[in-house]
């Protein structure tokens, strides 16, 4: 396990672009962390990265939104409306683990069933400065 502090936006957007060229076509990632801890602006910059940085809308109320880049597709899931792991299924979630990088906010719901590795990060706010970020990145082998 490792930490980054992020002091703005920013910091959490150029770490998540660096951080996306150690990721494969089959990447799976789970971010954790409470509303506004900066989940979504992680996700921005791994869509940067990508160069799919003009792209990125939250996928608050459509669960998944894909995307694709010139060799494989990205999925990037909020959970957060979702009341179990069943309504995971329901959706077919399964069937896009294997088919490109897949992107968890609240992802927490659905790690029983996730393939052996994946990346979980973190994140929290610090209580004074409000712009601090404090993202905790896990290999998690099972």
């Amino acid at each position: 396990m490792y930490e980054f502090i992020s002091h703005s936006e920013n910091d959490t957007i150029k770490f998540a672009e660096d951080f996306a060229t150690k990721l494969n076509n089959h990447s799976i990632i789970v971010l954790s962390g409470d509303l506004g801890s900066g989940k979504t602006k992680f996700t921005e910059g791994l869509l940067k990265h990508f160069g799919l940085a003009n792209e990125i809308s939250s996928p608050t109320f459509t669960i998944v939104n894909e995307y694709d880049t010139k060799n494989f597709k990205i999925y990037h899931f909020d959970l957060y409306r979702l009341s179990d792991i069943d309504e995971f299924y329901a959706i077919g979630g399964e069937e896009y683990l294997q088919n490109g990088i897949c992107i968890f906010e609240w992802g927490e719901m659905i790690e029983e069933i996730l393939p052996t590795n994946y990346i979980k990060i973190s994140f929290s706010r610090d209580t004074e400065n409000t712009d601090l970020r404090i993202l905790r990145i896990e290999e998690i082998n099972k």
